[in-house]
């Protein structure tokens, strides 16, 4: 068993007061960026499509889409016209990262579109749709996002029902998904995976939060993936004042954390009043200054 202990002294009150200010701070600076940074966005949208289309149209390797393997298409936003086309290509599935106001293709186009964890039906192409919301330009989807897209990716693979993956032109937020899915699944490191997506569509161009993300991804999925311990026990220093336990049975460990310990006194009442010593009926008599080994 393992205690963990709760120091919550004055000093400790006083930092979180601090780093609770100075995180709200960070907060409103954030959202004021993201906010000015969608101004922009919309603003550029139609004249940065317009752009794009006409390089397509003028230059042959200034491609749409670009097929990644045999699994997996990125590229610009697609016109209604294309998903007949991408159906044609085999495409089973879309991974969406525009926002509403970048989105040229209605949702009934599509067989099954599944936006936050809501399935709805048409019948149209046969192709699934995964809707994540992304802003443009300095931004990436988040863990849980990308942990999504690249599950949706991974589970379309036997039979092969490729998927296509794209944001407005397909350079930056839909290439953080297709990065993290060859850091997954194909056991890639990013900087490998980076070159060899350049290979495939030279033009992709990440933002440094985008490539951050990238690079944190691999660590994220295994620190989500551990198991926690699940005989830890919470207590406080005013919780050990008067008890102490005698050198039998299990061994306890003090590992010092800053927590708020009024959350868990209802279950203190509990754990000490059902520890007894091994081979007796008798409870502990708990008189402490100190936790030492049971």
């Amino acid at each position: 068993m393992r205690i963990e202990y709760l120091d919550d002294s004055s000093d400790m009150k006083n930092d979180r007061r601090i780093v609770g200010y100075s995180f709200s701070r960070y907060v409103v600076t954030v959202d004021a960026k993201r906010a000015l940074v969608g101004a922009g966005a919309r603003i550029l949208f139609y004249p940065t499509l317009l752009y794009n289309v006409c390089r397509n149209k003028i230059q042959a390797e200034f491609r749409w889409w670009d097929q990644i393997d045999q699994f997996l298409l990125l590229g610009a936003v697609p016109f209604p016209k294309d998903v007949h086309r991408l159906k044609q290509l085999g495409v089973c599935g879309v991974i969406t990262l525009n926002e509403p106001f970048e989105t040229l293709v209605p949702s009934s186009l599509y067989q099954v579109t599944f936006l936050h964890h809501l399935f709805v039906s048409f019948q149209s192409h046969g192709i699934e749709q995964l809707i994540i919301p992304t802003r443009d330009y300095l931004f990436a989807p988040s863990f849980v996002d990308i942990d999504r897209a690249v599950n949706f990716i991974h589970k379309r693979l036997l039979p092969v029902r490729p998927s296509y993956v794209h944001c407005k032109a397909g350079r930056g937020r839909s290439t953080s998904i297709v990065l993290c899915y060859l850091v997954e699944f194909k056991h890639m490191t990013p900087a490998s995976a980076l070159e060899y997506l350049q290979s495939r569509r030279p033009r992709v161009l990440l933002a440094p939060s985008q490539w951050k993300v990238i690079q944190e991804y691999k660590q994220w999925r295994l620190a989500s993936t551990a198991t926690p311990s699940a005989d830890a026990v919470l207590i406080t220093k005013a919780d050990l004042e008067g008890f102490h336990s005698p050198s039998q049975g299990n061994e306890l460990t003090l590992v010092p954390r800053v927590v708020n310990a009024s959350l868990i006194m209802a279950r203190l009442s509990c754990l000490f009043a059902s520890l007894k010593v091994s081979g007796s009926c008798t409870p502990i008599n708990l008189k402490l200054t100190e936790a030492p080994a049971c």
